[in-house]
């Protein structure tokens, strides 16, 4: 092959999960030796070049010892990580005729020292982008090929090393020297991620009493409703929480592969080998920033805890231990399902379509309960912490409910509730409603109803919301919460099985929502 002095080859850079296509172009001058990347590389990308030599060397192909020029286009827009090692080098050497050019082949993949090619994150969206742009071959390094094989229209191939690629695209093997296979690029065991909702995980008859409780739970997972959970300590509401993913429909096709693009850009997760298919549960701690929940990082910003639970459970256990910032940061996530993250070079938007369930002691001490006589919590005090619920966070929550503490009674007896999957099998039956009732209105769930469909084509008479408006008339109900108790109201009948909620399901949706926290 002779030398072309000039070539492309296909990479693609994230901005939150949009991808674009980036050209990497290289050309070879016949100046001093040099190795220059242009077109906003970050300091991963702009340390590609001795990756990308050392690599090179070490599988038998030594750049040119001439002056190399990459340049990363559109130039404008922020390039970042190190998957671009492979495209750089693949460019590079295509324009020194040691590689025939490869149309529509887009690269992703980190090259080690020695040749060897390493998992990138980000793999599913990234391979989105580029099949959606009409680039379906795709080379990953072989850790990645599962997760990038996930995507349909897609022609992965995965290589071990830099050499297998270059054997592959047509370059002389006799010349290749291929690094030795790395154990720590091998795809980790996946766990269960084809499983569906409800078929693992703490079971609903472990929980003792609570039958309020429990029956909140049910509303929260056949509505998709927000849920917040009072009681002294040791009551039960964790345990009720973990149990919330067990009762949700296990994910379709469309949001099992959101759900994946946004943990493929989650560095502590080894690359997927298929779609996540069990409703996501992520529990931070009360000491996360906003940034932990929402999202952020330098650069371009990288999903928060609300993304990560996005069609699943987002719990928030010692709710008022929270920063009250953090807090009503959630308020517009929760509106939207939506969260958007700028910076001043850019600015990302990630999914964020999660249930909310909190859990909160009545007071600091958590006794002040029944007769409250061993709290020593001031008026104060009690006012100040459980104050960090605003009310306009607590107004997007539709269900509250009290979680008394149980009795010896209760605790020593046999299981009497039912099992997760006896509560699953209502809820699927239920969300089914939902879905052939929604579908033309492009919702899915009750908890998703817009103001316009509740005083639309869903208006109930008024004989049947005539608690609402008096509680609205008292101050009792906001606007926002009139709409979101009717909502409750709806998912009541859904799991009652009839068409249309009545007067008594306004009053349990009332009744769960109004019930005076301890």
């Amino acid at each position: 092959m002779g030398t072309q002095r000039f070539a492309r080859a296909l990479s693609v850079a994230l901005i939150g999960l949009r991808g674009t296509v980036v050209e990497v172009e290289t050309d070879i001058g016949s100046q001093l030796p040099s190795f220059n990347v242009l077109g906003l590389p970050d300091l991963s990308v702009r340390e590609s070049k001795d990756r990308v030599r050392s690599a090179a060397r070490n599988s038998g192909v030594p750049l040119s010892p001439r002056q190399i020029t990459v340049n990363l286009t559109p130039a404008t827009l922020p390039k970042k990580g190190s998957h671009f090692d492979l495209a750089i080098a693949a460019s590079i050497l295509q324009a020194d005729g040691v590689m025939p050019p490869a149309p529509n082949t887009v690269y992703l993949a980190e090259l080690a020292l020695d040749g060897a090619l390493r998992p990138v994150r980000g793999i599913l969206p990234a391979v989105l982008a580029a099949v959606t742009a009409g680039n379906p071959h795709v080379v990953v390094a072989q850790a990645n090929a599962a997760e990038a094989a996930l995507v349909p229209g897609a022609v992965v191939r995965g290589h071990e090393c830099l050499a297998d690629v270059l054997a592959a695209a047509g370059a002389d093997p006799r010349k290749l020297v291929r690094a030795p296979i790395r154990t720590d690029t091998a795809v980790a065991p996946q766990t269960n991620d084809d499983a569906t909702a409800g078929s693992s995980g703490p079971d609903l008859a472990d929980v003792a009493g609570q039958y309020d409780g429990r029956a909140a739970l049910e509303l929260a997972a056949a509505g998709g409703h927000h849920l917040l959970l009072c009681g002294p300590p040791g009551a039960g509401k964790t345990l009720l929480a973990e149990r919330l993913p067990g009762l949700l429909p296990g994910l379709d096709d469309a949001a099992a592969t959101e759900v994946t693009a946004v943990h493929s850009l989650d560095a502590r997760v080894s690359p997927r080998t298929a779609l996540i298919r069990r409703p996501p549960f992520e529990s931070p701690h009360h000491s996360a920033s906003a940034a932990a929940l929402l999202g952020g990082g330098s650069g371009i910003p990288r999903p928060g805890a609300v993304s990560r639970a996005h069609h699943g459970v987002l719990f928030l256990d010692e709710a008022p231990e929270f920063d009250r910032g953090v807090l009503d940061s959630l308020r517009q996530p929760l509106e939207t399902g939506t969260v958007r993250i700028d910076r001043a070079a850019t600015s990302a938007q990630y999914p964020a379509r999660f249930q909310l369930v909190m859990a909160a002691n009545p007071c600091p001490c958590g006794r002040s309960t029944g007769k409250a006589q061993e709290c020593r919590c001031t008026p104060r005090e009690r006012r100040s912490y459980f104050g960090k619920l605003s009310g306009p966070l607590l107004d997007r929550v539709d269900l509250r409910i009290n979680v008394p503490a149980v009795s010896y009674a209760e605790l020593t007896s046999a299981p009497t509730g039912e099992d997760s999957a006896t509560v699953a099998a209502r809820v699927a039956q239920a969300r089914t409603r939902q879905r052939e009732r929604l579908a033309a209105y492009g919702v899915r769930c009750n908890a998703e109803i817009g103001a316009s469909l509740l005083t639309g084509e869903l208006r109930r008479p008024p004989k049947v919301t005539a608690a609402l408006e008096r509680d609205m008339e008292r101050g009792v109900l906001t606007a926002r919460g009139v709409q979101r108790v009717l909502r409750v109201a709806w998912t009541v009948a859904d799991l009652d099985g009839r068409d249309a909620p009545d007067a008594q399901d306004v009053d349990t949706a009332l009744y769960f929502r109004s019930s005076e926290l301890a």
